[in-house]
């Protein structure tokens, strides 16, 4: 499986996106237009190991709800995205069995890597 899922509103996303390289053989899953399931969500965390590494902390919602000062278990991360898209940590890459989350430098450079061969 090789799909991206973004945000198509966010300049961060489409930034990303548009300096990966290979994508044509990616389908992109906008999550807002297109909320996931609760079997892509369960797919994602088998990949990176956990719903809490897939969960971000810079939404809105994080803050507003004050999760910081919760002390929250993997259910909650994972009801949290299945929730409001805003909680997935974005973009997610899946190519293949290797999963790519958020979009700090480290992991975007992980990922153009891993595209390129």
């Amino acid at each position: 499986m090789n799909k991206i899922y973004h945000l198509g509103t966010c300049d961060t996303c489409r930034k990303i996106i548009k300096a990966l390289p290979n994508t044509e053989r990616f389908e992109l899953h906008d999550i807002k237009k297109q909320p996931m399931t609760e079997a892509e969500v369960d797919h994602l965390k088998s990949l990176a190991g956990s719903y809490e590494a897939l969960f971000s902390r810079k939404a809105t919602l994080y803050k507003e709800r004050g999760l910081k000062d919760k002390q929250l278990t993997e259910d909650d991360y994972k009801n949290l995205i299945m929730e409001h898209y805003t909680f997935l940590s974005r973009p997610v890459i899946v190519a293949g069995d290797h999963v790519f989350v958020g979009n700090s430098p480290k992991n975007v450079q992980a990922a153009t890597e891993h595209l390129s061969k």
